[in-house]
């Protein structure tokens, strides 16, 4: 009974609660803020028609693969950063941060050359219907121009982020994610006459559409980059300035070990997404909006899972970084407690306000229809998949990424992509299936990371804890 009462809700480690909101707040603002933006865009590109739609979301998982590969990148800086921050090994973390902008730079080019260079054949790969391929191709050329300075934001965000300052990447989203609007209103649309309050406003406009939507992402991103490079060079902690750009193996052998099975994961998983969006596109245009503008709702809901991840992430690699293996497992019970009460909420919300959402995006009653079947579906999972997140930023923060790896690929490849291709491709079902498959993979990590976490596999110092009792 003792032990029931020790465990209760009232003995919970609450005097971590300020601790975790202060890290978790500032990337939830972002993501909110990055989220809006991306509301805003589907909204606006929406009123072009379903096609422009379609162009639009038909390569943005090819975006969620780059994207996360670069990600992964930043995961070892995360981990190595975080780990040396908790140790007050200043030194460390400066030429930690001088290495990640060799990684920025070797990255970025890499990038640049291999999107640019691949961006006519991207729309055929992912099976985009023909009519709509050179704009697709346009679209993604156009937002692959500023690839360095995406990846600088990117990793730069995420080494800022693992020394506690949450704030500077989430002032430097703001400012991205305002730019972009304001461009969006100049470049998508022609110019118009608008009717406030009796009062008619010319707006001046391009009317490029699609592509004047691309531009002005791209612009945005290259805006975004070059804060936050400056936001580093200043930074009293991590600035790089005076430190060698040569390779140093002492940093980057432990960063490339903990960067490469989160890159494989990232990489494999988006390849996988990748597999996905190329099966549903497949079905029709009507699916493939349905899809774009369901994931682009969906994000919404899960800003609190990952706001939650980055907190948890950089905890944690503090700790181990200060040896304290005590504050490390209040640490896990205290975030996974706060992450299920917020997917809960969150959960619940996106089931009762799907149908509205839908409409936010899409005049085409089908796509509405399919649209919010799935979204509810996705809903019910929610606390599951948050579980897992906040599992699986602890061990990015502690530099343990080969568990994550291999789950992710396993439930990806052998649970999410076999079950779509038997549903769509050789039963002929429609979205509902696909999607019911993603679920599926998202309850597959949730009983996995629930028996490590039990198991206490998770926790590198639990032999230590173990002898203290």
């Amino acid at each position: 009974m003792a032990e029931m009462k020790k465990r209760g809700f009232l003995n919970m480690p609450w005097h971590l609660l300020p601790t975790i909101f202060v890290l978790a707040w500032p990337t939830m603002l972002e993501q909110l803020m990055q989220t809006a933006v991306q509301y805003i865009d589907t909204a606006m590109v929406g009123t072009l028609g379903t096609e422009a739609t379609a162009a639009v979301g038909s390569t943005t998982t090819v975006n969620w693969l780059i994207g996360s590969t670069i990600s992964a990148v930043s995961v070892g800086f995360l981990a190595f950063i975080s780990q040396a921050a908790g140790a007050k090994e200043k030194e460390k973390t400066r030429r930690t941060s001088a290495q990640a902008v060799l990684a920025v730079l070797v990255c970025g080019v890499f990038f640049t050359v291999l999107t640019l260079s691949l961006s006519g054949r991207i729309p055929v790969w992912m099976q985009v219907e023909s009519g709509i391929r050179p704009i697709a191709a346009k679209y993604f050329f156009i937002l692959y121009l500023p690839m360095l300075p995406r990846t600088a934001s990117i990793i730069f965000g995420t080494v800022l982020r693992a020394a506690g300052d949450t704030k500077t990447p989430m002032r430097v989203g703001v400012l991205v994610n305002i730019v972009n609007v304001v461009l969006n209103f100049l470049f998508i649309y022609e110019t118009r006459i608008i009717e406030v309050f009796s009062i008619k406003i010319t707006i001046m406009g391009m009317g490029w559409g699609v592509i004047g939507a691309a531009i002005a992402s791209a612009i945005a991103f290259a805006v975004g980059g070059i804060c936050v490079t400056v936001a580093l060079w200043r930074h009293p902690m991590l600035s790089p300035k005076g430190q060698s750009l040569r390779p140093d193996k002492a940093i980057l052998i432990p960063c490339i070990r903990v960067a490469i099975p989160n890159a494989l994961q990232r990489f494999g998983t988006s390849l996988g997404y990748v597999a996905f969006a190329a099966m549903i596109n497949s079905l029709g245009e009507i699916s493939t909006a349905a899809h774009t503008i369901a994931n682009t709702v969906e994000s919404a809901f899960y800003i609190p899972a990952y706001g939650m991840q980055t907190a948890a992430a950089t905890l944690a690699g503090n700790s181990l970084g200060a040896k304290d293996g005590k504050k490390l497992k209040e640490l896990a019970r205290m975030m996974l407690f706060i992450e299920v009460l917020l997917m809960i909420l969150s959960g619940g919300a996106l089931f009762a306000v799907a149908p509205t959402m839908m409409k936010l995006f899409s005049r085409d009653i089908q796509v509405i229809l399919l649209g919010t079947t799935v979204l509810r579906m996705v809903a019910l999972s929610e606390p599951f998949y948050g579980f897992s997140i906040i599992i699986e930023g602890m061990m990015q923060g502690m530099g343990r990424t080969v568990m994550p790896f291999i789950t992710n690929i396993i439930g990806m490849w052998c649970v999410r992509i076999v079950g779509t291709f038997i549903c769509t491709q050789i039963f002929q079902l429609d979205l509902v299936s696909a999607w019911g498959c993603m679920i599926a993979h998202n309850l597959l990590l949730f009983v996995v990371f629930s028996i490590y976490y039990i198991s206490g596999r998770w926790n590198p110092m639990r032999q230590q804890l173990n002898r203290s009792k």
